[in-house]
């Protein structure tokens, strides 16, 4: 058979091990070294022979053949310097091998060149060095170890089990959490495994602390904002980072955007950062709170207003709100310093009295418009969304707005809001989603929508279940309906 010229470096097993001991993993891996002054040290690291050379191996497992192989005679472990000192002043050069009749010719002609004595050494290997992966690879049965939970979503200071831990990784949960807390600190300080049942109305899950500290207030940077909640108390789902980006992506500064579901604001602020007045609100109280906090936090405050109620309800409000209160105008571009040096700088030599007569001044700008149309609402709760478009039908009728004259910003299908309502589909075909959630779109709302609506998918949630976000235009017909 071939013989074999790598190290050993895996962690020790200890199969079923389910409270952890970290004195457990410890290995020492005897290996060669070249002993050398610390000038010469230098020499063998970069010398080619010792960096790249032929291994001739004889395998007789089935019929005799010679392999040839390149390699390192330097060691080449993870994290482990190749060089060690001496109590004598002289320094160690670490070897890839443990047998001195591994060693080439043409490396040990070199290494007596270089006077080097070649001595024996030990690599002592503990818990800090391996991977989250590689302890739990060690500690779980054999045939849990392939979809090991070693992964988990961060959200500020937690770790979330993002596997939501099966029942048989479960009597091993507790060292799972302790060993993703261990290899990630100081960044970690909590690690949390979500349960699958919900606790309350305002669908938050249920978590148990695996690992930590119980501390579940975190602040969260997302999109260039600042976010501050209870996890415990709120939803907060970090894999969507791209789909809030995505969706906020879609407004203009100019847009007024009603969140019926605003949660603490993962699109209410980002989309008021970028100018967009927003209507941002939430049932869940604790929402509310942390929502106000994140409103202020990003100084936002006069670009969202805030609000705690059902989200019918304050469909049914949003578009008499718009107009009985409209947004201040568009704030002007900023401008860089640069720029406001520059203009100061041509001010001067325009306005300079001894060369050219006085100027007549400037009219002032007309005031832009106060913003009372709404042009976007999102609807970010996919379990229940589709159930509250029928709250859109008769929201532009006299019998929901009174006086207000409304039809004059609404007047057309081109003028209708977009509404983003996000859902889950058992059809993992695109064709078939579309049709499915534009099914059920269309029978809440009593009136089918557009050719224009889109279907976006945003990830898949389990084996069959997708999550989407379809898009379409308020339907006028709709709107006003009596």
């Amino acid at each position: 058979m071939s013989r074999k010229f790598s190290l050993d470096v895996s962690p020790p097993v200890h199969r079923g091990m389910a409270v952890l001991d970290r004195d457990a993993f410890r290995k020492e891996i005897p290996i060669l070294a070249a002993k050398v002054s610390p000038a010469k040290a230098g020499k063998l690291l970069v010398s080619q022979v010792m960096k790249r050379y032929v291994v001739v191996s004889l395998s007789i497992e089935l019929v005799p053949m010679y392999f040839a192989d390149t390699k390192s005679a330097l060691l080449d472990v993870r994290r482990v310097k190749s060089v060690a000192g001496t109590d004598d002043g002289n320094r160690l050069v670490l070897l890839n091998f443990q047998d001195r009749a591994d060693l080439s010719p043409d490396v040990l002609e070199f290494l007596k060149e270089q006077s080097a004595e070649i001595v024996s050494h030990t690599l002592h290997l503990n818990y800090g060095y391996w991977t989250s992966g590689d302890i739990l690879a060690a500690v779980l049965p054999e045939d849990l170890v392939e979809e090991a939970p070693s992964g988990f979503a961060a959200i500020g200071h937690i770790g979330m089990s993002h596997l939501n831990l099966n029942s048989e990784y479960l009597p091993y949960k507790h060292l799972i959490g302790q060993v993703i807390l261990d290899k990630n600190s100081p960044h970690l300080r909590t690690v949390v495994n979500k349960l699958d049942s919900i606790s309350n109305q305002f669908r938050v899950f249920k978590m148990e602390l695996l690992a930590g500290e119980p501390d579940y207030i975190v602040q969260h940077h997302e999109s260039n904002c600042q976010f501050t909640f209870d996890f415990s108390e709120v939803y907060w789902n970090s894999r969507l980072h791209t789909e809030h980006a995505r969706l906020v992506d879609q407004f203009s500064p100019e847009d007024v955007v009603a969140d019926v579901f605003a949660g603490v604001g993962p699109f209410a602020i980002p989309a008021a950062k970028k100018g967009c007045a927003v209507f941002a609100n939430d049932l869940n109280p604790e929402s509310h709170k942390y929502l106000l906090t994140n409103i202020a936090d990003n100084k936002v405050s006069t670009l969202v207003q805030p609000s705690c109620e059902d989200g019918r309800a304050f469909i049914r409000a949003a578009f008499n709100r718009a107009i009985d209160d409209p947004f201040p105008p568009v704030p002007p571009p900023k401008i860089s310093k640069t720029k406001q040096k520059q203009e100061r700088a041509q001010r001067l030599r325009e306005d300079d009295s001894s060369r050219s007569p006085p100027r007549a001044s400037s009219p002032a700008p007309p005031s832009a418009p106060r913003r009372a149309r709404i042009t976007h609402f999102s609807m970010n709760l996919p379990e229940l969304a589709i159930e509250f478009l029928d709250a859109f039908r008769g929201v532009l009728a006299a019998g929901n707005a009174g006086e207000r004259p409304l039809s004059g910003l609404y007047g057309g299908h081109d003028a209708m809001p977009w509404v983003h309502c996000y859902c889950f589909t058992r059809e993992l075909e695109p064709e078939k989603a579309a049709v499915d959630i534009r099914q059920r779109v269309e029978e809440r709302l009593g009136h089918a929508v557009g050719q224009d609506t889109s279907f976006y998918l945003v990830r898949s949630v389990a084996p069959n279940k997708d999550m989407y976000c379809v898009s379409f235009r308020l339907p006028y017909d709709v709107a006003f309906a009596a």
